[in-house]
């Protein structure tokens, strides 16, 4: 136990980020000594070829696109705050069920910050709408070559068609996140990081 308050130690603005994140103390060590074997160049952030060495986000049709969600606005490093900021999206949700204070803001792992991630891969032009093509650029990456473009043309036509509600062509947020209202998103975007 004490040594892993010792490598807290070595975590800048620790509690900040704990009460941000949500993460455990414990979590955040392991966190940040992953955070540093990433950076083997010891720079105290990440680029994007530091995080195309993680296995599970090479093996991810949307890997390139999860990759891009730790560089907002262009940027082109995370620091640790940032890096563990994505992160949270996908830790699994707590079985805490008690009331949450209004001042204080929605986690990072509710369902609805998981969708607003996940609308933001599909809207690749960040314009609050994910348009037939965007659709279709996912379930090409998600699909492959398994199925032929005009079955995927098809398969997006649909997908577009029952969640636009306003027949705008495209799907906004609020149509978004109606159409996974039945969708376990908490547990579907859930991974464990830490083993």
């Amino acid at each position: 136990m004490g040594s892993c308050s010792s490598h807290a130690a070595s975590i800048p603005d620790l509690d900040s980020i704990r009460r941000e994140t949500g993460f455990s103390q414990a979590s955040l060590v392991r966190l940040y000594h992953r955070f540093q074997a990433l950076d083997k160049n010891q720079k105290g952030y990440l680029c994007r070829t530091d995080l195309q060495q993680i296995g599970a986000l090479a093996v991810n049709p949307l890997g390139d696109r999860i990759i891009e969600s730790f560089f907002p606005n262009g940027s082109y490093s995370v620091d640790f705050p940032g890096f563990v900021r994505v992160l949270a999206h996908f830790r699994p949700v707590d079985e805490y069920t008690g009331v949450r204070d209004p001042k204080e803001p929605e986690p990072l792992n509710s369902r609805m910050n998981k969708l607003r991630f996940a609308f933001q891969l599909y809207d690749q032009d960040r314009d609050g709408k994910i348009s037939w093509h965007e659709m279709l650029q996912v379930l090409r990456l998600m699909v492959g070559v398994q199925v032929t473009d005009e079955q995927l043309e098809n398969i997006t036509d649909r997908t577009v068609q029952e969640a636009d509600e306003d027949g705008d062509g495209a799907v906004s947020f609020l149509e978004f996140v109606k159409s996974l209202e039945k969708m376990n998103i908490e547990q579907k975007m859930s991974i464990r990081i830490l083993k």
